[in-house]
């Protein structure tokens, strides 16, 4: 089963509601509602198939029913397939670019829905306006068996993920590998490869993986944003990010190819 991005509905295709009450998404008996009952909706939209499903999304207009239960995304991820994780993602989002994008920011007119996408435009000014991906690198740095490890100070208790940071303005991903790298752990990188992607809508971050060979420096963490970094050998890793993360895929991953590879 895959998630895939098409403008229509299949026909007759069973359908799913993904309806949003701020940032937690509602649940009927412990699921995701086939019928949007009598709620009154606004943003509607199809968002596209999970497998043989029909997705569609909507933000709950006045006072919630006394009998529906909410979730929060991050919970709700954890409840469904890779498939309807992207469906719920890629609902979020765009829920979030309803509310946000009410009005043009450069003349302040109501904005339109272009109609043939997703975009919104200005009627007054022609400013077009489109969902926000912010793009951001992950890195997971090798040396023989052991790999590079990082802490935030606002991550759960003992876990440790690899290095992550955000694109700037004019960068290429690979510079930005290299430049969050040294930034945060003071070292050097080599052979960078491409692993992997994930949409992660905390809030509008695509993460994109790579690997990369220590090539030399001392770990000094970064001050504020590294509460510590350390080697951890493949055999003895600390407590990781949540298995629907692209971190946790790309560090176990990693491990069991070096595993592989070392025959051990």
């Amino acid at each position: 089963m895959s998630f895939i991005i098409t403008p229509t509905p299949v026909a007759g295709a069973p359908v799913i509601w993904l309806i949003w009450n701020g940032d937690k998404v509602l649940l009927r008996a412990g699921t995701l509602p086939t019928q949007r009952d009598a709620l009154a909706l606004t943003a509607t939209r199809f968002i596209g198939m999970a497998g043989e499903h029909a997705c569609f999304s909507g933000e709950i207009v006045g006072a919630p029913p006394a009998d529906a239960h909410w979730l929060g995304l991050r919970e709700a991820l954890l409840l469904h397939d890779f498939p309807m994780q992207q469906a719920l993602s890629r609902a979020r989002l765009l829920t979030l670019f309803d509310r946000q994008h009410r009005f043009c920011g450069a003349c302040a007119a109501p904005l339109l829905d272009n109609g043939h996408d997703m975009g919104k435009r200005c009627p007054h000014c022609d400013t077009l306006y489109y969902p926000k991906v912010s793009p951001a690198m992950m890195v997971l740095i090798v040396r023989g068996r052991e790999l590079l490890l990082a802490r935030g100070p606002h991550f759960a208790e003992g876990v440790y993920s690899a290095l992550a940071g955000f694109v700037e303005a004019g960068e290429t991903l690979e510079q930005c590998v290299h430049r969050e790298a040294h930034e945060e752990v003071g070292v050097h990188i080599e052979s960078l490869r491409y692993a992997g992607s994930q949409q992660w809508p905390f809030p509008h971050s695509l993460m994109l993986a790579f690997t990369a060979d220590y090539a030399g420096g001392e770990v000094v963490a970064q001050e504020e944003e590294i509460e510590d970094a350390r080697w951890f050998d493949i055999d003895a890793l600390p407590p990781l990010p949540s298995k629907i993360s692209l971190a946790h895929w790309l560090i176990t991953r990693t491990a069991e190819r070096i595993r592989a590879a070392t025959g051990r």
